[in-house]
């Protein structure tokens, strides 16, 4: 499928997104191996959280979606001990999360499974997770030495472990604690910096004791059943992103995103576009289920460089593309660096980024583990590839209503593994209904 956009008079509105992908996933996976039944509200049903949900149901658990609201699934849970073997082979799609995590509840079960997905996912790195796993004890074998996927796993009762991680990466830490949970002895990691927490909270909120203490988190064997816990998901600010760039670098622009997830662990980009004269106001903060959501409202603004980097980027490295794009448009120049993880995605994103908005008209410098975007203050319509990347595609989309004439996005579909509604909330804000 091919978009094709115009430059925007106006980008104004307000918006309910998508639930937070993250937090989907997990409130899926947490609550299929918990006892009782669960309501997931505004739960994220892009492409990815699907495929999660169809791994799940493959093992004998009962995943309802409400014919009246498609926003709300029920799960009854079937413990810790409940997952039947799947007699077909586990396909994540293209969601690393599902993979990675999917592979550390696997890695205890009693029984063989296989895990694969798409061209992409399989593609990317998997060594993270199988290494430490193996020195637990699991009995998991990939392709390519044991780097990548396909995954055959005999499940089979670990030992928990010291781990130091080589990365801040939340879907590994993830993957361990569920191996971890399900193993004998406490298992310790060492994190290089601080990512995404939504596992500590909701695992903590259900029973299971993790110990946080500053970059050390201590997880104990679980040995009984944890209970079914209702989950209202929070807005996905990566979702979010997108629009408040748009709003910010719009020279009519004005937002407001409703119930937006802002999770310290997760609102980096708000933190670089403050820092970059962002005008960005909070309201209506509260607490929903452990989790800090509130309505997030961007205006137009004069925009500076900055300089990204350090623990920081854990916190925004799904974002880079769209603060790249929102750098353009910054007077001085912004440097961002240690994103190199950012290549691992669902492409290079750290050279597509630079490739793609070169086109558009963008000074643009791609570094070994970063970039460097000189603010140019205006750009041009181009035509352009998404490489099937949902977030590049989303960002080309941005970059397009703030451009002088015509983009053309190539294989824009893709949009559906995260955020299948943006199209249509596109249209809202620029007024093209």
């Amino acid at each position: 499928m091919e978009m094709v956009i115009g430059k925007s008079s106006q980008i104004q509105g307000e918006l309910n997104l998508p639930g937070d992908k993250s937090i989907s996933h997990r409130s899926v996976i947490f609550n299929s191996i918990a006892k009782g039944t669960a309501e997931i509200t505004n739960i994220s049903l892009g492409q990815d959280c699907i495929s999660t949900i169809n791994i799940m149901r493959s093992m004998g658990v009962e995943v309802n979606l409400d014919d009246q609201d498609l926003t709300t699934v029920t799960i009854k849970g079937v413990g810790r001990t409940g997952l039947q073997e799947p007699n077909i082979v586990l396909d994540a799609g293209n969601s690393g999360t599902t993979m990675r995590l999917i592979s550390g509840l696997l890695s205890t079960q009693p029984f063989f499974s296989v895990l694969t997905g798409d061209d992409s996912l399989r593609s990317r790195p998997m060594g993270r997770i199988i290494s430490p796993l193996k020195q637990m004890g699991a009995n998991i074998n990939g392709r390519d030495g044991n780097t990548k996927a396909p995954f055959a796993i005999q499940g089979s009762l670990l030992q928990g472990i010291e781990y130091t991680m080589p990365v801040a990466s939340a879907q590994l830490k993830s993957c361990l604690i569920l191996a971890a949970i399900n193993s004998t002895g406490e298992t310790v990691l060492h994190q290089p910096a601080l990512s995404r927490d939504h596992t500590e909270k909701m695992l903590g909120n259900m029973g299971v004791d993790i110990h946080n203490e500053g970059l050390q988190l201590t997880i104990q064997p679980f040995n009984g059943e944890f209970q079914s816990t209702d989950v209202n998901v929070p807005a996905d600010i990566s979702s979010a992103a997108f629009w408040i760039v748009a709003g910010l670098c719009h020279k009519q622009g004005k937002i407001t995103l409703k119930n937006v997830g802002i999770n310290p662990s997760r609102s980096g980009i708000l933190d670089v576009m403050s820092a970059m004269g962002g005008n960005i106001t909070i309201k209506n903060s509260t607490i929903v289920a452990g989790e800090e959501v509130g309505d997030i409202v961007v205006e137009s603004s004069e925009l500076v460089g900055v300089e990204i980097g350090g623990d920081i980027i854990p916190r925004l490295i799904d974002e880079i593309p769209i603060i790249a794009l929102a750098a353009c448009f910054a007077k001085g120049k912004t440097i961002i660096r240690d994103a190199s993880d950012a290549r691992n995605k669902e492409s290079d994103r750290l050279s597509i980024t630079a490739s793609e908005l070169t086109k558009f008209g963008a000074d643009i410098e791609e570094l070994d583990d970063g970039i460097i975007v000189n603010g140019v203050g205006s750009l041009n319509g181009t035509t352009c590839e998404s490489f099937d990347d949902h977030r590049i595609a989303m960002m080309e989309a941005i970059a397009a209503i703030l451009s002088k004439g015509q983009t053309t996005i190539k294989n824009s579909d893709c949009v559906a593994i995260s955020y299948p509604m943006f199209w249509d909330d596109l249209s809202i804000l620029t007024g093209d209904q």
